[in-house]
Protein backbone atom coordinates (compact mmCIF):
# COMPACT_ATOMS: atom_id res chain seq x y z
CA UNK A 1 0.00 0.00 0.00
CA UNK A 2 1.32 3.33 -1.19
CA UNK A 3 1.35 6.08 1.23
CA UNK A 4 1.67 9.82 0.27
CA UNK A 5 2.30 12.75 2.46
CA UNK A 6 0.52 16.06 1.79
CA UNK A 7 0.02 19.18 2.84
CA UNK A 8 -3.58 18.77 3.48
CA UNK A 9 -3.70 15.04 4.86
CA UNK A 10 -2.43 11.59 4.35
CA UNK A 11 -3.88 9.85 1.74
CA UNK A 12 -4.34 5.78 2.37
CA UNK A 13 -5.74 4.52 -0.88
CA UNK A 14 -8.98 6.52 -1.02
CA UNK A 15 -9.00 7.26 2.89
CA UNK A 16 -7.96 10.52 3.69
CA UNK A 17 -7.05 11.90 7.34
CA UNK A 18 -6.32 15.57 8.56
CA UNK A 19 -2.66 15.47 9.62
CA UNK A 20 -1.49 18.33 12.09
CA UNK A 21 0.25 20.88 10.67
CA UNK A 22 2.69 20.57 13.59
CA UNK A 23 4.05 16.88 12.09
CA UNK A 24 4.05 18.47 8.56
CA UNK A 25 6.24 21.28 9.68
CA UNK A 26 8.60 18.83 11.76
CA UNK A 27 8.96 16.45 8.57
CA UNK A 28 9.72 19.48 6.05
CA UNK A 29 12.40 20.94 8.89
CA UNK A 30 13.66 17.25 9.22
CA UNK A 31 13.92 17.25 5.15
CA UNK A 32 15.53 20.43 5.00
CA UNK A 33 18.67 19.37 7.32
CA UNK A 34 19.10 15.80 5.87
CA UNK A 35 19.84 17.94 2.41
CA UNK A 36 21.49 20.51 4.16
CA UNK A 37 24.12 17.95 5.62
CA UNK A 38 24.16 15.82 2.33
CA UNK A 39 26.48 17.89 0.65
CA UNK A 40 28.91 18.79 3.35
CA UNK A 41 29.25 15.29 3.84
CA UNK A 42 29.51 14.08 -0.03
CA UNK A 43 31.90 16.62 -0.23
CA UNK A 44 34.37 15.47 3.13
CA UNK A 45 33.79 11.74 1.85
CA UNK A 46 34.83 12.59 -1.91
CA UNK A 47 37.79 14.98 -0.57
CA UNK A 48 38.78 14.54 2.24
CA UNK A 49 38.10 10.31 3.48
CA UNK A 50 38.45 8.61 0.47
CA UNK A 51 41.67 10.18 -0.07
CA UNK A 52 43.05 9.24 3.31
CA UNK A 53 41.98 5.60 2.48
CA UNK A 54 43.94 5.70 -0.87
CA UNK A 55 47.46 7.45 1.09
CA UNK A 56 46.97 4.96 3.99
CA UNK A 57 46.24 2.16 1.51
CA UNK A 58 49.46 3.44 -0.15
CA UNK A 59 51.51 3.65 2.91
CA UNK A 60 51.35 -0.20 3.63
CA UNK A 61 52.62 -0.99 0.67
CA UNK A 62 56.26 -0.94 -1.30
CA UNK A 63 58.74 1.14 -3.45
CA UNK A 64 58.91 -0.30 -7.03
CA UNK A 65 60.28 1.16 -10.16
CA UNK A 66 57.07 0.83 -11.95
CA UNK A 67 53.70 2.56 -12.50
CA UNK A 68 52.43 3.33 -10.02
CA UNK A 69 55.67 3.41 -8.07
CA UNK A 70 54.31 0.79 -5.97
CA UNK A 71 53.04 -2.61 -5.22
CA UNK A 72 49.66 -3.86 -4.94
CA UNK A 73 47.93 -4.14 -1.71
CA UNK A 74 45.85 -6.91 -2.53
CA UNK A 75 47.01 -10.13 -5.08
CA UNK A 76 45.27 -12.63 -6.75
CA UNK A 77 47.02 -15.80 -5.77
CA UNK A 78 44.24 -18.41 -6.90
CA UNK A 79 40.51 -18.80 -8.43
CA UNK A 80 39.54 -18.15 -4.94
CA UNK A 81 42.89 -16.65 -2.86
CA UNK A 82 43.66 -13.38 -2.97
CA UNK A 83 46.46 -12.68 -0.79
CA UNK A 84 47.16 -9.23 1.53
CA UNK A 85 50.17 -7.63 2.19
CA UNK A 86 50.95 -5.10 4.60
CA UNK A 87 54.24 -3.91 5.13
CA UNK A 88 55.17 -1.73 8.19
CA UNK A 89 58.75 -0.81 7.22
CA UNK A 90 58.20 2.72 6.20
CA UNK A 91 56.81 3.61 9.80
CA UNK A 92 59.60 1.94 11.18
CA UNK A 93 62.52 3.93 8.70
CA UNK A 94 60.13 7.04 10.26
CA UNK A 95 61.20 5.88 13.70
CA UNK A 96 64.46 4.69 12.93
CA UNK A 97 65.82 7.75 10.65
CA UNK A 98 67.66 11.10 12.38
CA UNK A 99 66.68 13.32 9.06
CA UNK A 100 62.95 12.12 9.34
CA UNK A 101 62.33 12.60 12.93
CA UNK A 102 64.40 16.18 13.06
CA UNK A 103 62.35 17.14 9.51
CA UNK A 104 59.44 16.45 12.03
CA UNK A 105 60.65 18.21 14.96
CA UNK A 106 61.20 21.46 13.42
CA UNK A 107 58.09 21.50 11.56
CA UNK A 108 56.06 21.53 14.86
CA UNK A 109 58.29 24.02 16.41
CA UNK A 110 57.94 26.28 13.40
CA UNK A 111 54.05 25.55 13.68
CA UNK A 112 53.66 25.79 17.11
CA UNK A 113 56.03 29.05 17.59
CA UNK A 114 54.15 30.38 14.38
CA UNK A 115 50.65 29.52 16.04
CA UNK A 116 51.81 31.81 19.44
CA UNK A 117 52.57 34.87 17.44
CA UNK A 118 49.84 34.86 15.04
CA UNK A 119 47.66 34.61 18.67
CA UNK A 120 50.12 37.24 19.83
CA UNK A 121 49.46 39.80 17.32
CA UNK A 122 46.15 38.34 15.74
CA UNK A 123 44.05 38.62 19.07
CA UNK A 124 44.70 42.48 19.68
CA UNK A 125 44.16 43.16 15.89
CA UNK A 126 40.63 41.54 16.07
CA UNK A 127 39.67 42.94 19.47
CA UNK A 128 40.98 46.73 18.04
CA UNK A 129 38.64 45.99 14.65
CA UNK A 130 36.06 45.13 16.97
CA UNK A 131 35.67 48.17 18.90
CA UNK A 132 36.40 50.14 15.49
CA UNK A 133 33.29 52.36 14.33
CA UNK A 134 31.35 50.87 11.29
CA UNK A 135 32.93 52.60 8.12
CA UNK A 136 36.99 52.09 9.85
CA UNK A 137 35.67 48.69 10.72
CA UNK A 138 35.15 47.69 7.64
CA UNK A 139 38.40 49.24 5.41
CA UNK A 140 40.00 47.35 8.67
CA UNK A 141 38.47 44.16 7.77
CA UNK A 142 39.13 44.67 3.95
CA UNK A 143 43.09 45.37 4.78
CA UNK A 144 43.75 42.19 6.21
CA UNK A 145 41.47 40.00 3.66
CA UNK A 146 43.96 41.88 1.03
CA UNK A 147 46.59 40.05 0.91
CA UNK A 148 44.22 37.18 -0.05
CA UNK A 149 43.54 38.96 -3.72
CA UNK A 150 47.39 38.10 -4.60
CA UNK A 151 48.82 34.53 -5.60
CA UNK A 152 50.54 33.13 -2.44
CA UNK A 153 53.70 32.39 -4.06
CA UNK A 154 53.87 35.95 -5.76
CA UNK A 155 53.63 37.42 -1.26
CA UNK A 156 56.74 35.31 -0.43
CA UNK A 157 58.50 36.11 -3.79
CA UNK A 158 58.07 40.12 -2.55
CA UNK A 159 59.83 39.10 0.71
CA UNK A 160 62.73 37.52 -0.84
CA UNK A 161 63.25 40.55 -3.07
CA UNK A 162 63.02 42.70 0.32
CA UNK A 163 65.54 40.84 1.91
CA UNK A 164 67.82 39.02 -0.57
CA UNK A 165 71.64 39.96 -1.14
CA UNK A 166 70.56 42.21 -3.55
CA UNK A 167 67.32 43.16 -2.07
CA UNK A 168 65.95 46.84 -1.07
CA UNK A 169 66.51 46.29 2.65
CA UNK A 170 70.28 45.80 1.93
CA UNK A 171 70.39 48.22 -1.30
CA UNK A 172 68.81 51.01 0.79
CA UNK A 173 70.99 50.18 4.20
CA UNK A 174 74.39 49.57 1.82
CA UNK A 175 73.11 53.37 0.47
CA UNK A 176 72.93 55.00 4.02
CA UNK A 177 76.28 53.53 4.74
CA UNK A 178 74.41 51.70 7.82
CA UNK A 179 76.44 48.29 6.39
CA UNK A 180 79.53 47.64 4.36
CA UNK A 181 78.41 44.51 3.01
CA UNK A 182 74.97 42.81 2.83
CA UNK A 183 73.21 40.95 5.20
CA UNK A 184 72.21 37.28 4.69
CA UNK A 185 68.47 37.42 5.85
CA UNK A 186 67.73 34.66 3.52
CA UNK A 187 68.39 30.83 4.31
CA UNK A 188 67.76 30.66 7.99
CA UNK A 189 64.55 29.51 10.44
CA UNK A 190 63.34 33.09 11.27
CA UNK A 191 62.72 33.95 8.09
CA UNK A 192 60.67 30.91 7.46
CA UNK A 193 59.08 31.87 10.67
CA UNK A 194 58.31 35.56 9.55
CA UNK A 195 57.10 34.42 6.02
CA UNK A 196 54.49 31.54 8.06
CA UNK A 197 53.56 34.63 10.32
CA UNK A 198 52.80 37.10 7.37
CA UNK A 199 50.46 34.43 5.08
CA UNK A 200 48.84 32.87 7.85
CA UNK A 201 47.86 35.66 10.64
CA UNK A 202 44.31 36.53 8.86
CA UNK A 203 43.48 32.98 9.85
CA UNK A 204 43.82 33.63 13.44
CA UNK A 205 42.41 36.96 12.99
CA UNK A 206 39.36 35.98 11.19
CA UNK A 207 37.97 33.45 14.21
CA UNK A 208 39.03 35.67 16.95
CA UNK A 209 37.25 38.51 15.51
CA UNK A 210 33.64 36.64 14.59
CA UNK A 211 33.42 35.37 17.98
CA UNK A 212 34.06 39.10 19.55
CA UNK A 213 31.42 40.07 17.17
CA UNK A 214 29.10 37.58 19.25
CA UNK A 215 30.24 38.74 22.36
CA UNK A 216 26.78 40.05 24.18
CA UNK A 217 27.64 43.46 25.71
CA UNK A 218 25.62 43.72 28.29
CA UNK A 219 27.83 40.80 30.39
CA UNK A 220 31.01 43.74 29.97
CA UNK A 221 28.31 46.54 31.12
CA UNK A 222 27.19 44.39 33.99
CA UNK A 223 30.57 44.19 35.29
CA UNK A 224 31.42 48.00 34.94
CA UNK A 225 28.45 48.26 37.14
CA UNK A 226 29.69 46.26 39.85
CA UNK A 227 32.76 48.27 39.97
CA UNK A 228 35.08 45.98 37.88
CA UNK A 229 37.94 47.87 35.82
CA UNK A 230 38.49 47.43 32.01
CA UNK A 231 41.43 45.36 32.42
CA UNK A 232 39.38 42.96 34.79
CA UNK A 233 36.68 42.61 32.50
CA UNK A 234 38.50 41.47 29.51
CA UNK A 235 40.04 38.92 30.79
CA UNK A 236 37.24 37.74 32.96
CA UNK A 237 34.66 37.96 30.52
CA UNK A 238 35.61 39.17 27.12
CA UNK A 239 38.87 36.75 27.08
CA UNK A 240 36.86 33.92 28.49
CA UNK A 241 33.83 34.08 25.64
CA UNK A 242 36.67 34.12 22.89
CA UNK A 243 38.15 30.42 23.82
CA UNK A 244 36.19 28.98 21.00
CA UNK A 245 37.66 31.73 18.27
CA UNK A 246 41.51 31.24 19.64
CA UNK A 247 41.16 27.52 19.49
CA UNK A 248 39.46 27.53 15.85
CA UNK A 249 42.28 30.00 14.82
CA UNK A 250 45.12 28.20 16.63
CA UNK A 251 44.00 24.89 14.95
CA UNK A 252 43.86 26.99 11.59
CA UNK A 253 46.76 28.17 11.68
CA UNK A 254 48.69 25.23 13.34
CA UNK A 255 47.40 22.50 11.07
CA UNK A 256 48.03 24.38 7.83
CA UNK A 257 51.35 25.52 8.36
CA UNK A 258 52.87 22.48 10.16
CA UNK A 259 53.14 20.70 6.50
CA UNK A 260 54.54 23.95 4.30
CA UNK A 261 56.71 23.94 1.72
CA UNK A 262 56.85 26.84 -0.35
CA UNK A 263 58.03 29.02 2.91
CA UNK A 264 60.39 26.81 3.58
CA UNK A 265 61.72 26.32 0.29
CA UNK A 266 62.11 29.82 -0.76
CA UNK A 267 62.54 31.63 2.50
CA UNK A 268 64.57 28.79 4.26
CA UNK A 269 66.68 27.24 1.32
CA UNK A 270 68.91 24.49 2.09
CA UNK A 271 69.76 24.96 5.50
CA UNK A 272 65.71 24.69 6.52
CA UNK A 273 64.88 21.35 7.01
CA UNK A 274 61.00 20.29 7.46
CA UNK A 275 58.30 18.16 6.95
CA UNK A 276 57.11 19.59 3.74
CA UNK A 277 60.55 19.38 1.89
CA UNK A 278 61.00 15.64 2.95
CA UNK A 279 57.50 15.00 1.62
CA UNK A 280 58.12 16.46 -1.08
CA UNK A 281 61.63 14.85 -1.97
CA UNK A 282 60.46 11.24 -1.46
CA UNK A 283 56.99 11.72 -3.28
CA UNK A 284 59.09 13.60 -6.86
CA UNK A 285 62.63 12.67 -6.40
CA UNK A 286 63.16 9.83 -4.74
CA UNK A 287 59.49 8.32 -6.07
CA UNK A 288 58.71 6.68 -2.99
CA UNK A 289 55.36 7.29 -2.80
CA UNK A 290 54.97 4.15 -0.19
CA UNK A 291 57.23 6.63 2.67
CA UNK A 292 56.05 9.92 1.50
CA UNK A 293 52.23 8.68 2.10
CA UNK A 294 53.46 6.69 5.69
CA UNK A 295 55.08 10.66 6.41
CA UNK A 296 51.90 12.03 5.69
CA UNK A 297 49.45 9.39 7.69
CA UNK A 298 51.90 10.28 10.79
CA UNK A 299 51.17 13.97 10.25
CA UNK A 300 47.46 13.63 9.75
CA UNK A 301 47.19 11.52 13.25
CA UNK A 302 49.65 13.89 15.36
CA UNK A 303 47.42 16.90 14.12
CA UNK A 304 43.37 15.55 13.96
CA UNK A 305 44.20 13.50 17.40
CA UNK A 306 45.32 16.48 19.04
CA UNK A 307 42.19 18.39 17.94
CA UNK A 308 39.79 15.58 18.55
CA UNK A 309 40.79 15.44 21.75
CA UNK A 310 41.04 19.70 22.52
CA UNK A 311 37.19 19.90 21.18
CA UNK A 312 36.06 17.19 23.16
CA UNK A 313 37.23 18.94 26.15
CA UNK A 314 36.39 22.32 25.28
CA UNK A 315 33.21 21.14 24.02
CA UNK A 316 33.21 23.43 20.92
Amino acid sequence: MKIKILQSGILFGVKKQRLDPQVIQKYNDNEGKFLTAFFPILWMVLFFLIPMIIILKISFAEMQFAMPPFTKFFNSVGSYLIEIKINFKNYVNFLENHYYIMAFKNSIILSFITTIICLLLGYPMAYGIHNAGRKTKSLLLLLVSLPFWTSFLIRVYGWMNLLSINGIVNTTLMKWGVINAPIQFIGNYYMVCLGLVFCYLPFMIFPVYSILEKVDQSYIESAFDLGCSRTKAFWSITFRLTYSGIFSGSILVFATTIGEFIIPELLGGSRVITFGRVLWTEFFTNLDWPMACAFSVIMMFFIILPIFFLQKKAKI
